[in-house]
């Protein structure tokens, strides 16, 4: 019984962040996009030394560097107990733009090394890593999408939030008299 307790005041306590903040699940859904990328990063790199295509490098360079600084510019483009910072925020963005396109420029450029006419690079068990590198691209692009509406909504998700009731309600706190705090006896 207590641990049912203790499970829900946790609970309790997360909604009353997210109702304080609902920016954080923009941030959580950038993050966890984030995530996917690097720990798949193994697949970009061995594509890149295997195809060798122009600008692979720079398109995962490219993408790498700028999930770093967009989490950097998420955290202040929305500043704790402030208003939000709207040149951050337009950098934001933009800085997602230009990982969504590295992402599909680096697809593109697989897909032109693989479907070539002359010498085209043979996708096998020994080469599986450069499919697997086209299909985290392709979900890297649809999870950023993802975060970025989830960001886009968040004022809907403060509103949707805020009619959830997370008072504590506290046994006989009801019944309580009402204090003499005028001084005389």
């Amino acid at each position: 019984m207590a641990q049912k307790k203790g499970l829900k005041e946790w609970f309790r306590r997360k909604v009353v962040a997210i109702k304080r903040n609902p920016q954080r699940i923009g941030l959580i859904a950038f993050l966890i996009s984030f995530l996917y990328y690097a720990l798949n990063l193994t697949y970009i790199s061995n594509t890149t030394a295997k195809i060798q295509g122009p600008g692979m490098g720079l398109c995962g360079f490219a993408t790498m560097l700028f999930s770093i600084l967009s989490l950097v510019t998420y955290l202040n483009a929305f500043p704790h107990r402030k208003k939000v910072n709207k040149p951050m925020l337009i950098l934001f963005f933009l800085m997602i733009v230009a990982i969504i396109f590295c992402d599909f420029s680096y697809r593109n450029l697989i897909y032109d090394a693989v479907f070539r006419e002359t010498n085209p690079i043979v996708v096998n068990a020994g080469t599986a890593y450069i499919a697997k590198a086209a299909s985290v691209l392709g979900v890297h692009m649809i999870l950023l999408a993802v975060s970025v509406v989830l960001t886009a909504l968040s004022p809907v998700f403060k509103k949707l939030l805020g009619k959830i009731n997370t008072a504590v309600d506290i046994d006989g706190y009801d019944q309580m008299e009402a204090l003499d705090i005028s001084g005389e006896e």
